[in-house]
């Protein structure tokens, strides 16, 4: 991680990743890039449904491949790219008939490094294969949920999953979250953890870098006006007033199953996630 020279206040309190010791590729690859409009929390009716969101400098989109569907042929790294769309690194990927992808980096990934993606790929750092042939208690990222769907669990900086057990058709797989989950043994999924895992190190320093990355202000409840949120309203400081916590909508935030009762993946969580000050 990288300090800076306190010249400022913000200065003394922003912490970085040293990019230039991992990072190798100066500009994107332009064949696999395109821009594109970000939604800035806003539906398809321009109405917020994410808060916090806005602004931003603007991104050239990187085309990721999570199907990585080149079986049985090796893949060279080439580059090691930042990618502003998501927190873990990113690389060009030339695979042996020529034909250039951006893939998701695995942690010990460098410059140069072969992987392949078969069915019987050894079970090293990279290799992507079935779940049914990975060992218990090995690291695996970019998960696939259906056989052939592509990777869609395990993508952030740092993240892993963890084989729990193989039987009956299914991986149990051990969530970044604790929950523990059973996923068709014919999905793929990649040997080790994901790229750039002092992501979560990273100190801003100051307002502005959070606006520049599109992430707009929060304002705590209780000093807003009633009308805006049931913590609001009283003179001075006040507690919430409601027995329990709440959003601005007056849903219950605390103590209380957010997952939806009737979901199709129910039946295959097998120990929920652990919540609240017990984790």
């Amino acid at each position: 991680m990288k300090t800076y020279h306190p010249s400022t206040p913000s200065r003394r309190n922003t912490v970085t990743i040293e990019y230039r010791k991992v990072l190798t590729g100066d500009k994107p690859e332009k064949s696999l890039t395109h821009g594109f409009k970000r939604s800035m929390g806003r539906n398809n009716q321009g109405r917020i449904t994410v808060q916090h969101k806005g602004g931003g400098n603007k991104r050239l989109y990187r085309d990721i491949d999570f199907k990585m569907n080149k079986m049985d042929i090796p893949g060279k790294i080439t580059t090691i790219e930042y990618d502003p769309n998501r927190s873990a690194f990113i690389g060009v990927v030339i695979y042996a008939d020529g034909e250039k992808r951006y893939i998701v980096l695995p942690k010990t990934a460098k410059a140069g490094d072969s992987f392949l993606v078969s069915k019987t790929a050894p079970i090293v750092p990279g290799n992507r294969t079935l779940l049914s042939r990975i060992p218990v208690g090995t690291y695996v990222h970019n998960v696939e949920v259906k056989a052939g769907a592509g990777a869609k669990l395990v993508r952030s900086a740092g993240a892993y999953a963890q084989i729990v057990a193989n039987d009956a058709g299914y991986t149990s797989v051990k969530m970044p979250s604790s929950e523990i989950r059973k996923i068709d043994e014919n999905s793929f999924a990649t040997i080790g953890e994901v790229s750039n895992s002092d992501h979560h190190l990273v100190k801003y320093g100051k307002a502005g870098r959070s606006r520049w990355r599109g992430i707009r202000p929060t304002v705590r409840g209780s000093v807003m006006n009633p009308v805006d949120h049931p913590y609001g309203g009283g003179e001075g400081k006040q507690g919430r007033g409601t027995r329990r916590p709440k959003t601005r909508h007056g849903k219950v935030t605390g103590g209380r199953k957010t997952r939806t009762p009737k979901k199709y993946s129910n039946h295959l969580v097998t120990t929920r996630r652990k919540v609240g000050k017990k984790r």
